[in-house]
């Protein structure tokens, strides 16, 4: 079986005129490498990946094609999913990357080794997120548009949390403490294409899970190191399987797979989880940085389960018996 990868951040889909950021193309090297550890452990498999040729190229051995041009990177994408019998993107939400990958593998008829584009649609919205997921009457953090608020302000006092509706991990999150506060932010800049949620105390925590046609397989709970500094969040790793994967959290896995029977493969969930429970901040419809050290924290070869998911009838994945916590760190 030949299997195209593409991660975003390293593969070819940053601006050909500014430099990689140092921070999430180390983000990105990991989970590569990660996935391409388990890939070519699967017998039979066969791998091609691009790579940005302003970074250092792959030690594995795999097939690379060096990316000289990221402007002509959808076309060689394209090109490239035909050629493979399924292709597995590890890309951002943010200005509709995922989606879009996730479309064009559709057209050309080859597996998507991902989430399909319609529950990527849905869970690259935060706002369109959290109203599913309540209607399916699961615990969610509310979302509001700042721009169906803009006027008056958000519910409540504060304080509240904002984010770019399609963002990923905790790029411009910032913590408002106040209305005052909240006019601040709001003249910095055009904020129409964010969100805004009250600030949920509690402990930051992810989800790891696999999934199929509205049903869910949990592997890890993971606690989340999440920093506040000068009123923005920074997310820099955690312990992954660092929590008890308890039936609370079993059952939110369950119904956010039925909310979203369009999941496949791997998916995370960011949740709080505090005194009355878990409680839902966002859906990853992708492989997440947690996925880093989930072969040592559960011994799962994670690729080998997601293609034997895709099979037809799909092989559930083994049951993990033993998790020990790994520390994932995503600084130097």
């Amino acid at each position: 079986m030949h299997i195209l990868v593409c991660e975003f951040v390293t593969g070819g889909g940053m601006p050909p005129d500014t430099a990689i950021p140092a921070s999430l193309a180390r983000e990105g090297n990991l989970m590569l490498h990660a996935l391409l550890a388990d890939l070519l452990e699967v017998p039979g498999v066969e791998v091609t990946v691009t790579r940005d040729a302003r970074l250092p190229p792959l030690a594995s051995p795999v097939r690379s094609i060096t990316i000289t041009d990221p402007r002509e990177s959808w076309s060689l994408w394209e090109d490239l999913a035909r050629q493979a019998d399924g292709v597995w993107p590890i890309a951002p939400e943010t200005d509709g990357a995922l989606e879009r990958f996730s479309r064009t593998v559709e057209v050309t008829g080859r597996h998507l080794l991902n989430s399909r584009a319609d529950a990527v649609a849905v869970a690259s919205s935060k706002a369109a997120t959290a109203a599913l997921l309540a209607a399916a009457g699961l615990p969610v953090v509310p979302v509001w548009r700042v721009r169906a608020v803009v006027a008056d302000g958000p519910p409540g006092n504060g304080p509240w949390v904002v984010k770019p509706d399609d963002g990923a991990g905790c790029i411009d999150t910032r913590l408002i403490r106040d209305h005052a506060d909240w006019r601040g932010w709001l003249a910095e800049a055009d904020r129409s294409g964010f969100v805004v949620q009250p600030f949920q105390p509690g402990t930051p925590a992810s989800l790891s899970m696999l999934c199929r046609d509205g049903r869910a397989w949990p592997l890890t709970a993971n606690r989340q190191n999440v920093s506040l500094s000068g009123g923005r969040f920074s997310y820099g790793g955690g312990i992954v399987g660092g929590m008890a994967l308890s039936p609370a959290l079993t059952d939110l896995a369950q119904g956010v797979a039925v909310a979203l029977p369009g999941l496949f493969g791997c998916v995370g969930v960011d949740v709080i989880v505090g005194p009355d429970g878990p409680t839902i901040i966002e859906v990853n419809p992708r492989l997440t940085t947690s996925s880093v050290g989930m072969r040592r924290a559960t011994g799962l070869n994670v690729a080998a389960a997601v293609l034997d998911l895709s099979r037809d009838p799909p092989i559930p994945p083994p049951p993990v018996t033993r998790i020990e916590p790994i520390l994932l760190t995503l600084e130097g």
